[in-house]
């Protein structure tokens, strides 16, 4: 209140700010916040958005109210996810984005007319955990993929070879099918595949728990693994 600011900038905060604090500035107080609203209210917007499987991506800015992220709408950046594209890649992105969006609303406050949320559409992004990370290989290729890209670069999607601990961070599409976690091709040239509920992934960049970072095709020069091993 000494301060008499006349607006109020939040970005990344992880706490609701009181009303005594949302009363102080005449414009308010405006929030940057990670996804296009009212869909991916909460901590982790960015990362759910990718590993949702969502085509479009973007920031909000908001006046803010007394509930998590469901103050009224100012201006919205929207952007294609690419198909590759993992989560700390779209973070960096929309962080650019973010400070651009800010800069718009501050210079076109007076003109804005704020728009309401669609309660009704709203779904919230939780804080990501380890728990999360491990692979359910019965689920499809694409929606394994959308996971390992948005679990990257934390916590890092993983499995388990032959009892170790296997981190994946990075893999396509690939052609094949069997039984969900089943290795159908371990070739130092052409790659690490699994099968998954529907589909096959190439695992392209991995690395054992303690051991080094590295293409799926180096691991496989220093590590032989026989085509039907079980991933899970």
């Amino acid at each position: 209140r000494e301060l008499a600011p006349e607006v109020i900038i939040v970005v990344a905060y992880g706490k609701l700010l009181p009303k005594a604090v949302l009363d102080i500035p005449p414009h308010g107080c405006i929030n940057v916040h990670g996804s296009l609203l009212p869909r991916w209210r909460g901590a982790a917007p960015i990362q759910w958005a990718v590993i949702a499987g969502d085509e479009m991506a973007g920031v909000t800015t908001m006046q803010m109210a007394e509930g998590l992220d469901t103050g009224d709408m100012l201006l919205t950046y929207e952007t294609k996810v690419g198909e590759k594209e993992t989560a700390g890649e779209l973070f960096d992105r929309l962080a650019q984005s973010g400070a651009e969006l800010l800069t718009q609303t501050l210079v076109k406050l007076d003109e804005i007319t704020p728009r309401p949320q669609d309660d009704a559409q709203s779904c919230y992004a939780h804080m990501l955990d380890k728990q999360m990370a491990v692979i359910d290989w019965s689920k499809s290729a694409h929606e394994i993929d959308c996971l390992i890209r948005g679990l990257n670069p934390w916590p890092i999607a993983l499995t388990t070879l032959s009892g170790e601990r296997l981190k994946v961070f990075a893999a396509e599409k690939a052609a094949g099918n069997g039984e969900p976690g089943t290795v159908l091709e371990a070739d130092p040239k052409k790659g690490l595949t699994v099968a998954c509920g529907e589909g096959a992934l190439k695992l392209t960049e991995i690395q054992l728990v303690g051991g080094k970072r590295m293409k799926a095709t180096d691991f496989l020069r220093g590590h032989a693994i026989e085509v039907g091993t079980k991933l899970n």
